[in-house]
């Protein structure tokens, strides 16, 4: 699908409305949704694989999402109130995490283990391991507990070493046509966001990590000459011109784009790196919004050539969730109408199709018409993470809900 015009209707948006909307809809439908039916009484840490009405679906767990899941409850406790069974339940996951999910042969995390830990899975990359950086960092906030503070740091650590020194993660392939990467760039970045918040600056080591990612991203990976962002390029940014090169990702560039954002903001409305993040969001709204039925596109090409994963044209719940995080905080940086009018247009959409209107929460995937596909609500990708993570995003932007902030600043 080539490159598309998009029609804006003029649309007057109410922040504070719209900013209770999701305030309310965390707090009085999606938690709810999840906990305490998430809690695993037998064997710890978190549940996650639920079907449309909260039956579960798969007692194994993913990795990630016990670090998400706990991250994203912390976040909840350190901003909108502190009950104590959200602490609880973050508690729960992160032991689970700690207890019988790490390799003791090398002190890495598994990917996918059965209810009671025993491993199924381990993968090259480290993703896990920056999830849990982030909750025990969130956690040290919480609680002021060193150990916390000192297991943060072990798996950033774990993270950095693994995807940024050459030659430590295994390759996937043959190495004869080498890539670059955005998403390890990206979470790099979002990670020590976090990991600053709570910790501190720490001899400006995430503040510097920060720094390297941007400048990755802006030589790398934006495309000025046809507006595009890359997910895999070549070591000196040029597009390969195969399948998996030319593969587009937008939800997953408009992620980029408000970590980004946020970053700007972080630094006082920093107007270079806003023009950079809109960029990414502008480019990839533009590629990957559907003309025909409405909503994201999970895959495009570059070129407009058939893309070759097949299921290209769903429409996925988290890249909805990261345009709704992404145009609220654009427009509330920059001012411009068009983002108020592209949050109405996604929340539209994303409202009325991937909204379950009987049990609450969205279904994860839709077929591209925009019916759902099934009634999954959760999975070994899908858990208590990016849906609660831009109800509150958008929450806190539009002013429902308090930033998230240490109890005991470092």
């Amino acid at each position: 699908m080539g490159r598309q015009q998009i029609n804006l209707l003029a649309v007057a948006i109410d922040t504070q409305q719209l900013g209770q909307f999701y305030r309310d809809k965390l707090l009085h439908e999606v938690i709810p949704f999840w906990f305490p039916r998430a809690v695993d009484e037998q064997h710890g840490g978190l549940y996650h694989c639920f079907d449309a009405d909260g039956s579960l679906v798969d007692s194994d767990k993913s990795v990630w999402a016990q670090g998400r899941m706990a991250w994203m409850l912390l976040t909840c406790y350190l901003s909108v109130e502190q009950r104590p069974e959200w602490l609880q339940y973050a508690q729960n996951a992160l032991d689970f995490l700690e207890t019988r999910c790490t390799d003791p042969s090398d002190g890495r995390l598994y990917f996918h283990v059965a209810a009671d830990g025993k491993p199924l899975r381990k993968r090259r990359y480290a993703y896990s391991e920056c999830f849990a950086a982030i909750a025990w960092a969130a956690h040290y906030g919480a609680t002021g507990d060193p150990h916390s503070a000192e297991r943060a740091r072990y798996w950033f650590g774990v993270f950095a070493d693994i995807f940024f020194t050459p030659g430590k993660m295994l390759p996937k392939t043959t190495g004869l046509r080498p890539t670059e990467n955005l998403g390890c760039r990206m979470i790099m970045l979002v990670t020590c966001q976090e990991l600053r918040k709570y910790l501190g600056e720490e001899q400006g080591v995430y503040t510097a990590w920060i720094d390297r990612c941007i400048a990755d991203l802006r030589r790398l990976f934006l495309h000025e000459d046809i507006c595009a962002v890359l997910e895999n390029v070549a070591p000196d940014g040029s597009i390969i011109d195969h399948f998996d090169e030319r593969t587009q990702n937008p939800g997953h560039a408009i992620e980029g784009g408000w970590f980004l954002l946020e970053e700007a903001r972080l630094r006082g409305g920093d107007k270079d790196l806003i023009a950079t993040a809109c960029k990414m969001i502008d480019w990839s709204l533009e590629r990957g919004w559907d003309s025909k039925f409405g909503g994201l596109l999970y895959y495009t090409d570059v070129f407009g050539k058939p893309v070759q994963e097949y299921w290209h044209n769903m429409k996925f719940w988290w890249p909805h969730d990261e345009a709704l995080i992404g145009t609220c905080l654009a427009y509330v940086l920059t001012g411009d109408e068009k983002y108020a009018q592209w949050h109405q247009r996604v929340h539209d959409w994303a409202f009325s199709h991937l909204q379950d209107p009987e049990h609450g929460e969205w279904f994860g995937y839709c077929e591209r018409d925009g019916s759902p596909a099934n009634g999954l609500k959760g999975s070994l990708w899908k858990s208590f993470f990016h849906h609660p993570r831009a109800l509150w995003n958008c929450a806190h932007y539009f002013g429902a809900v308090p930033a998230a902030a240490p109890i005991h600043p470092n």
